[in-house]
């Protein structure tokens, strides 16, 4: 709850998270592990559970290129 996780990056609190943009999504976090065309996947930062590729937290780090 602390990071403001949101299964849809275009349900996220931007007025908590002024950072955010909507192209900000899990599928394209250097923290997630799972494949942008899986229904969902393993996120690092959330050890056991899964998150969807379309959803956004505050910790989000773009993947390197």
């Amino acid at each position: 709850a602390a990071l403001g996780y949101v299964a849809d990056t275009n349900k996220a609190d931007t007025k908590k998270f002024p950072k955010h943009a909507k192209d900000q999504k899990c599928s394209a976090c250097q923290l997630y592990t799972g494949k942008a065309a899986d229904v969902s996947g393993p996120c690092s930062l959330f050890p056991g559970k899964h998150v969807m590729p379309s959803g956004w937290c505050s910790a989000w780090v773009k993947k390197p290129a």
